[in-house]
């Protein structure tokens, strides 16, 4: 198992959103193929065929837990994991 899909299974399980590092955040969204635009601490992703804008920022060196439980969210909706979903 990759990389990448072990950060996917964890931010897909839900059971720690605490403790997701927000490095691993933007691996995954950059992964999943999410264009990154940088303002200040703001990191704001947008990718075609998906409506929503999603903005995630660092809290000492974990995602936000709330910004975690939206990037599982527009994975599930758009079924962006593929098969995994």
């Amino acid at each position: 198992m990759s990389r990448f899909d072990k950060i996917l299974e964890k931010v897909l399980r839900g059971t720690s959103d605490a403790n997701i590092d927000f490095e691993d955040l933007r691996q995954l969204l950059n992964g999943l193929e999410f264009q990154e635009r940088i303002r200040g601490s703001h990191h704001i992703y947008t990718k075609d065929g998906v409506i929503e804008i999603i903005n995630v920022q660092a809290k000492d060196s974990k995602a936000k837990p709330y910004q975690v439980k939206q990037v599982r969210n527009l994975i599930l909706k758009y079924k962006l994991a593929g098969e995994n979903d």
